[in-house]
């Protein structure tokens, strides 16, 4: 069975964006954003709210195109294009190739696509991970934790009366500080 995997960049006081949905205090470097290519190479789809869907459906599907984006950045272009996209958004009219918009988190359907054959499912996005967290769906935690203070925005973890065991499956420290969590359901 494929597992649900919530894969996210945090800054060290716990929060996934600033008070404007600013990301801009993210350290990717080469070296980081080739070990995300790595583990997203893998991965048998990408879960997505519309917000993290449309900022990554401007840039990537042509980015491989501009000479400036050489090395990883154009490797994820590639990879972008090439994994399945569930876009999650109630709004959203049309999506880009490879993706199907997906108008509610119903456990019974994310049940479905977890027992689909392929590779584990990302999954990304403020909004949706919220939602998934509150009906207790992520399997797996790869947690980027950023050498960075930032004093107030989102909360990677919205606050639950649910208690959840985790096990510690590993850790990396980047050259640039950044350090990854892996953890997965005790």
């Amino acid at each position: 069975m494929r597992k649900i995997i919530l894969m996210m960049g945090v800054s060290l006081d716990g929060f996934i964006e600033g008070p404007e949905r600013q990301i801009d205090w993210h350290l990717v470097d080469d070296e980081l954003h080739q070990h995300f290519n790595d583990e997203l190479r893998t991965m048998g789809g990408f879960l997505e709210g519309r917000v993290t869907y449309e900022l990554m459906e401007d840039f990537w599907p042509t980015a491989d195109a501009d000479p400036a984006n050489a090395g990883p950045t154009a490797e994820f272009a590639g990879i972008w294009r090439d994994t399945p996209k569930y876009v999650y958004s109630r709004t959203l009219e049309r999506s880009g190739p490879n993706s199907v918009i997906v108008r509610e988190v119903v456990p019974a359907e994310v049940a479905a696509l977890k027992a689909a054959p392929g590779g584990d499912l990302c999954l990304g996005g403020a909004d949706l991970a919220a939602s998934f967290l509150r009906h207790d769906l992520v399997d797996a935690y790869r947690i980027y934790i950023h050498p960075v203070l930032i004093g107030r925005g989102r909360p990677l973890f919205p606050p639950s009366a649910t208690r959840t065991p985790l096990r510690l499956e590993g850790t990396r420290t980047f050259g640039n500080g950044v350090v990854q969590l892996r953890y997965e359901r005790a």
